[in-house]
């Protein structure tokens, strides 16, 4: 199994490579900032990723670096290594795509725990996060509900298609599928083009 790890302090990547090899982990591969990061992740494509959330005093950079790999590769479990422990930043790592959220200041036996519940398709909040967090995601507003042509729209992002393609499947003219989309992300809570295939790949996931 191959782990990336991508965090800007070397003691961390220090730590994190020796619980990873206590693990089993055959290879890991780091970096020290997001652009290196996908790059690394790119040239490499591991099955996991441990990454920080802020680099060089950007905070929350790291949201940008889970939302680029699972537009890309939406099958890639990533577990976010961070110092933060307000909730709500934990819940935007999730909603981001992470698989799990634990907190630099905690035992190595922790950080072990949560590398494998993530590597076995499972998930894992830090247990003193875990409460609140469980409890901010169910309060969540639910997204507005989407017409029929915006699902038939999601759908085929889901599969790859372009926007010009999708226009020619759909009768369509581009500008008409290019403000389609920006409603989507509107309605979905999408930043980026990349956020809203990322929620079309889940949502093809759960319909297939």
């Amino acid at each position: 199994m191959d782990v990336l790890v991508v965090d800007d302090h070397p003691i961390v990547l220090q730590g994190c490579r020796r619980v990873l090899e206590d693990a089993g982990v055959g290879t890991v591969h780091e970096a020290t900032g997001i652009a290196a990061g996908y790059r690394r992740f790119r040239r490499h494509r591991p099955d996991l990723v441990v990454a920080d959330l802020t680099f060089q005093g950007a905070s929350l950079s790291g949201l940008a670096l889970i939302r680029r790999i699972r537009a890309v590769a939406p099958d890639t479990r990533i577990l976010v290594f961070s110092m933060h422990d307000d909730p709500e930043i934990a819940v935007r790592a999730l909603e981001s795509g992470a698989a799990g959220y634990v907190l630099k200041d905690t035992a190595s036996s922790e950080l072990h725990l949560a590398f494998e519940r993530v590597r076995d398709g499972g998930t894992y909040v830090a247990p003193s996060l875990a409460a609140e967090v469980d409890r901010l995601r169910r309060e969540a507003p639910a997204a507005p509900p989407l017409t029929p042509r915006e699902r038939q729209i999601l759908a085929r992002l889901g599969a790859g298609r372009s926007h010009g393609t999708i226009a020619e499947e759909l009768g369509l003219s581009y500008k008409t599928i290019a403000n389609a989309c920006t409603q989507l992300r509107r309605k979905l809570g999408a930043r980026t083009l990349a956020d809203l295939i990322r929620i079309a790949l889940r949502e093809a996931g759960r319909n297939p």
